[in-house]
This record gives C-alpha cells, structure tokens and sequence, in this order.
C-alpha cells in the first residue's frame, strides 16, 4: 500500500514537470516565430525602439517603423525622418541628440500643450551605437484604457493620412516659427533628394528648397516661386499656399511648370504680334469680351492722332469713340447723341463681321474702317487711310466724265467694244442714230453680237454686220474698213470699223449726206476691207 502511494506521487511530480516544460517551450516557440529573423529586438510590439549607428538606421521595431515617412524607411534616410517626427512631439530634441555623444544618456517629455497621450523620449549610446525609444504613457488621471475598436479606428485612418500625404502629387512640408523645416511629404524629399550631389544625403534639418517666406498671420496664397533642381537644370516653378497653424507654417506647392510654359509661349505670341502689327499700315484695335481696349499698333495712334496715355488705359469702346469725335476723326453726325446710340448697333455689327463703313472726314482723308470679330467675344476695329485711293478714283471718274462729255460732242454716233466684244462706251449720237440705250445693254445685251442684232432689225439686209462681227472678234493686226448700209427709212449710212489697243473695236456710223468734217472718212460709194 505504501508502494503504491509513492509511485502515485512519483508520477504526479512528474506530469506537473513535463507540463511546466511544454507551457515554455511553447511560450519559446511562439517569441522565436513571432520575431523577424533579422531583428535585433525582441519586441515586435509596444514602444517604438531604433538603434543606430552614426546616423545610420541599423534595426528598428515595426511600430518604430510606422512613425517614419515612407520616404524615409531605407538605412540613410532614417534620421531625418525621425528628427522630423520628434521634433513635433519633443522640440529640441535634435540638439539634444547631437550632444548625446558627450551626456551618454537622454530623456524627455513630449510638449505639454499635446493633446494625445503623454510621450517618453529616452535615448543612450553605448559602444558608439545610439539606442532611441519613444515611450506612450496614461494620460494623467485616466483609468481606462481606449478600447482595441476605437484604438484600431485612429491606426486605420493615420495609415490613410500616411498614404494621402505620401502619395500627393505635390510638395507639403511645414515649418516651425524659426523658418526650419520640421516635417516633408514624400514629393518634398524626392524634390530635396534632386538637389543632391550624388555623395549626399538627406540631413536634419531638411533642406529648405524655397526661400523664407516672411512671417504673417494671413494665409498666402498662390505666390509663384521657382527652385533649381540641380545647377544648369530649369527652374521648375511652384504656386506656394501657406497657413499658419499652431505657431507652425503649414506649406503647399503646386507645380506650375505647364502655366508658366503657358503663359511664356502667349508672351512670346502677343510680342511676335506686336512686332507685326507695329510694321502694318492699317490701324488695328483690339477689344476684349469687356469691349475694353487690349491691344493697338503704333498705325493706330498715326491714324487717329490719339495719344498713347489715353489707349494704355484700356478705354472702353464707347470711350474710344468719343475721344476720336473729340480729334475731329469720325464724320461729324447731325444728332451726336443719336449717333453715340448707335455704338450698340456698330457692335453688334462688328461681332457679327458684317461691319465695314468709309468715313469722310472734315481734314479731307477718307478712311475704310471695318469691325471683325475674334475669339472669346472679342472685336477688332482697323482703320485704313484710302484717301490716296478715293483721290485715284475720283480723278479716273472725272476723267471717263470728261471723256465721255467729248464724244458726246461729237456729231457722228460712235460705239467702243472691249476686247471681249462688250459694248462699254457711246455717245448720245448714237443713241439718236439707232435709238437705242446702251445703259440697258447689260451682260449678253451688250455684247457686239446682239448689238449687230439690232443693227440688222433697223437695217436692209447686207452681208456688213456679219463681216463686222468677223471683225470684232478676230485676232491679231487688224485694219480699218467702211462700208455703207441702207436703213430701214431708206436713208444712207455710212459705217466704219477701227481697231483700237488691247483689242478694242470701235463703231463709227455717220448718215451719208451730213457734215462730213471731222468725221475722219468719206462717203464714198462701196467701201471695201481697207488695204
């Protein structure tokens, strides 16, 4: 009996040591599983732990990771991202740091004014290799804990933060009070990391890549700056908003290289324009969607005799108009207010593109002014000095007066076709011999084929006005001839048909028995071809 008791015992013993042992190889097994193989630390939760070296990231817990950019994962760039995180929760710290070589040891609080929980920044340096860790204490007089959900909610939603700032397209930083940049997003670093030369890397404090902006309470916004990537690169230009928040400077740029291209190629465009326009005779006047003067050539102030003071202030249309009324250069309108009514009227023409007026004005010019209009509710007016051409045209209708008022006086009817076999000039004789009024021979009526027509209706028939239309239109050196035909009053008529320069032909008929003087021919019986 007593045999067996001890052999219970025995055994009891050891079940009790067999599964003390399981419980820690267990325990062994789980650390050794959970442990990234290449970690220095044990803890792969809980407080964030980096060790270093010179500088240089040599391992780091996961949650240590997470509180870096995701710019600033890799061995080098380590540093500058953590000073940029400590910054914000223990300022001073990256000089505390610095000197940490000759303290040995380090420990801060975060800022009193932060609104999360309490931090512990605790740091030292043994062996020439610096260990940091970042400690979160209870909130003084808190007994509870926030719960996992709530816990998980803000660890989701800073990840989403983390991302949208990592992957925004365009440079965020800020800046403390003192003008250092204390935190970047990613495009900031890849921007700074541009600058570099290729044994460089990043350092704290980050490099400012824009210049100071001056201290202020109200926000900036859109202030253009540029910045050179590296030397003999373009500059590469940014539209700058900034917000003071919190005695830091919150910073944005967005890139403005495409709107800065823009608006140096629509330079460059309006310059070329300018340049043609200054060569042109033709006044030029340019009115925006506001009909408000834009652009005008030097031709213009020539034309008008406007000053340049007056146009550089971007008159508005009814504005322009009344200083040219006022230098005497539009016609001057029996009702000008009525006539400065119908400004309306001449807008809406010119945008149309049916505008187009020649005024006469009291010095003795004529102008042709014409309005057109142009893109985005624009309107050009051109003014066009045609006085030369009025001159010119005026002279040349005196001179057809004058000329037509000579043959007119003459006593033989007398009839000019043009090379073409047009009839284009008579006398009033003519118009009496045949009545007949040239001023309704018009188009095919007037051609030397339908006035021989009515020449052989009023006549007796003869074979003269088919040689005459044989005449008319034949090529080459041609000779005067004459020849006589009867009317249909029976009385005599004498014709002769004269070549004239550029192919012309002219008609002369004289009614035998008359004045012959002058006439340049005789009547004399059956004319033949001359020669």
């Amino acid at each position: 009996m007593t045999i067996d008791h001890s052999l219970a015992i025995t055994l009891l013993v050891t079940g009790f040591f067999s599964a003390f042992l399981g419980l820690l190889l267990v325990s062994l097994l789980q650390r050794k599983a959970l442990r990234r193989p290449d970690s220095l630390f044990l803890e792969t939760h809980g407080n964030a732990e980096y060790l270093f070296d010179n500088k240089v990231l040599i391992d780091a817990t996961p949650v240590a990771r997470n509180l870096l950019p995701k710019a600033c994962q890799d061995k080098t760039s380590a540093w500058p991202g953590l000073i940029s995180y400590l910054e914000q929760k223990f300022p001073g710290a990256a000089t505390k740091l610095d000197s940490l070589a000759t303290q040995g040891s380090l420990t801060m609080g975060s800022a009193e004014d932060d609104s999360s929980a309490p931090l512990l920044l605790r740091a030292e340096m043994r062996g020439g290799l610096t260990r940091i860790s970042v400690i979160e204490t209870e909130h003084a007089g808190s007994n509870t804990a926030l719960d996992p959900l709530t816990r998980r909610a803000i660890r989701d939603e800073l990840e989403q933060l983390r991302q949208i700032s990592a992957k925004a397209p365009l440079p965020i930083w800020r800046e403390s009070e003192a003008g250092d940049v204390i935190w970047a997003n990613t495009s900031y670093l890849n921007l700074a990391t541009e600058r570099l030369n290729e044994d460089e890397d990043l350092t704290w404090p980050l490099p400012k890549l824009f210049p100071r902006l001056p201290p202020q309470t109200e926000p900036m916004l859109g202030e253009r700056k540029k910045i050179l990537s590296h030397e003999g690169a373009e500059p590469r230009w940014f539209d700058i908003f900034a917000f003071w928040q919190n005695e830091e400077l919150q910073c944005y740029a967005l890139p403005a290289d495409k709107t800065v291209k823009a608006e140096e190629g629509l330079r460059a465009f309006m310059q070329t324009l300018t340049k043609t326009f200054a060569h042109l005779p033709t006044g030029l006047a340019i009115f925006d969607h506001e009909r408000k003067l834009v652009l005008f050539n030097p031709a213009l102030l020539d034309l008008t005799g406007l000053s340049p003071d007056l146009l550089t202030k971007r008159p508005t249309l009814p504005t322009f108009f009344d200083a040219l009324r006022e230098a005497s250069m539009i016609p001057e309108p029996r009702n000008y207010k009525s006539w400065r009514n119908q400004i309306t009227d001449i807008e809406e023409a010119a945008a149309s593109g049916l505008y187009e007026e020649t005024w006469s004005l009291s010095g003795g010019q004529t102008y042709r002014v014409t309005g057109r209009p142009h893109p985005n509710g624009a309107l050009a007016l051109s003014f066009e000095d045609i006085s030369g051409e009025m001159t010119q045209t005026r002279r040349y209708r005196a001179d057809l007066e004058l000329g037509q008022a000579v043959i007119d006086a003459v006593d033989a009817a007398i009839a000019v076709f043009s090379a073409s076999g047009v009839l284009v000039m008579s006398n009033a004789a003519y118009s009496d011999l045949w009545e007949h009024d040239p001023a309704a021979s018009l188009g095919s009526e007037g051609s030397f084929a339908a006035v021989c027509k009515h020449w052989r209706a009023v006549s007796a028939p003869t074979t003269l006005w088919d040689r005459a239309e044989d005449f008319a239109v034949e090529m080459g050196p041609r000779q005067a001839w004459q020849d006589d035909v009867r009317l249909s009053d029976g009385r005599r008529l004498v014709c002769r048909f004269s070549p004239l320069a550029g192919g012309a032909t002219m008609a002369t008929f004289r009614l035998e028995g008359g004045d012959a003087e002058g006439s340049g021919f005789t009547s004399s019986a059956p004319c033949k071809l001359a020669g």
